[in-house]
């Protein structure tokens, strides 16, 4: 009888093995930057550089299913250890998309024009968080 339970045991966690699902390193867009996206793809991808224009790079496994979305950064504060609102901007998209870039345009500088530690966000209409990232504006 032991050996019927220990087989049966033994036969049941080898079956949850048979049915495991896939799991991948990243199941959320993922937000990060470059200098500019253009006709040859992203150029200069890091998450530090020199203060001026950035272009902000999202890019997910399946559709992102935004239409009107924005781009917030808020800026660390060393004095108080929080981050602090800094700017956002709008933009409109299309919902099967799920490779976008945000870059400057008529609406929007993307401009980061104080050294510092930035978090950005890409929100969706009601402001929730899709994807957000670091980057260091240095001198």
């Amino acid at each position: 009888m032991k050996n019927i339970k220990f087989l049966f045991s033994l036969i049941a966690v080898l079956s949850l093995f048979a049915f495991k699902t896939n799991s991948y390193a990243q199941q959320y867009p993922v937000l990060y930057f470059c200098e500019t996206y253009g006709s040859s793809g992203e150029i200069g991808v890091s998450d530090r550089f020199t203060k001026g224009y950035l272009t902000v790079m999202v890019k997910a496994d399946g559709p992102l299913g935004l239409r009107d979305c924005s781009i917030q950064m808020d800026k660390y504060s060393c004095s108080s250890g929080t981050f602090k609102y800094y700017k956002k901007f709008d933009y409109k998209i299309e919902p099967d998309m799920k490779y976008v870039y945000f870059a400057k345009n008529d609406e929007s500088d993307m401009s980061f024009d104080d050294p510092g530690i930035y978090r950005v966000f890409l929100l969706d209409h009601n402001g929730r968080t899709v994807a957000s990232g670091l980057v260091e504006i240095i001198p």
